[in-house]
């Protein structure tokens, strides 16, 4: 979705991808990666298992340094900026496998997201002085007046994350990380091992967060139905390189995606697939 100014010249990309290639050893995971996320958008990054998502997503928040390539956010030059930087700037993310602290409860594992952007010293927040005291009654305001409340937790926020199931622990990984304040929310496999109610309410917040909130939305999905239903961009990787992007049903329709997850020509598989995906789902619930 190309987000346009009044006069109608196209908004200048807020991400930009360019070129990326990683390598760890002799192996590389990417090579020349290329796409833009523009402002406002839902852009999916799809692939067989193994096609380089996570390191994609690695290499754009900081975690990974690529070995060539580029990537911009909102025009400037990321490449070689840490990781909680780039979280300050307004690159928000989840992970693949939950990265909470499961000991702690929701609340204090949300209030961590907002770690990056307080400002009071240790002086402070030792003794709660100041501006300390000011950061923290604004912290839980914003948390529980709006994530909390947009997210539907908080019959659960003084429960302890190891209590939790596990649709409800990607739910609070989300609201730790909406509590970054992020421009870019980057969401890594958000609807992993949920099941269909689970999923259909994630899709639901993602949608929301873009609508209510204005936060443009970077995610690798394996639910090929819920991509195709959400996004307004997908890129698709195999072995580390983009063989395909576009809106979905241009991606839906390319032979070489559906050679990369079903190895076939048939631009009908894909579909085919999907459609018995939507059916078996029917079915179970």
């Amino acid at each position: 979705m190309a987000i346009q100014h009044p006069g109608g010249t196209p908004a200048a990309p807020l991400l930009e991808v360019d070129g990326v290639t990683l390598a760890f050893g002799g192996v590389k995971a990417l090579t020349g990666v290329s796409f833009d996320v523009q402002p406002g958008s839902i852009t999916a990054v799809i692939g067989p298992n193994g096609a380089g998502k996570t390191s994609l997503f690695n290499t754009i928040s900081g975690f990974y340094r690529p070995t060539g390539g580029s990537i911009r956010f909102k025009g400037e030059d990321i490449t070689r900026i840490p990781a909680p930087q780039r979280a300050r700037m307004g690159l928000g993310r989840s992970f693949q496998n939950i990265a909470l602290f499961r000991g702690m409860t929701v609340l204090d594992n949300i209030k961590l997201g907002r770690h990056a952007h307080l400002k009071a010293n240790v002086f402070d927040a030792l003794f709660y002085l100041g501006r300390a005291r000011r950061e923290e009654a604004e912290l839980r305001r914003d948390i529980e007046e709006r994530i909390i409340d947009f997210l539907e937790i908080d019959h659960i926020r003084h429960a302890p994350v190891s209590a939790l199931s596990y649709g409800l622990q990607k739910r609070v990984e989300m609201a730790r990380a909406l509590a970054m304040q992020p421009e870019i929310l980057m969401l890594d496999e958000p609807v992993a091992g949920m099941n269909r109610e689970e999923t259909e309410d994630m899709a639901r917040f993602i949608l929301d967060v873009r609508a209510e909130w204005g936060v443009t939305v970077l995610m690798v999905e394996h639910d090929m139905g819920m991509v195709m239903d959400l996004s307004d961009h997908v890129v698709v990787l195999n072995f580390g390189q983009v063989i395909a992007q576009g809106t979905p049903a241009v991606v839906q329709a390319d032979p070489e995606v559906n050679r990369a997850y079903l190895g076939s020509g048939d631009v009908g598989d894909l579909r085919r697939k999907l459609q018995a995906g939507a059916t078996s789902a029917q079915g179970a619930a």
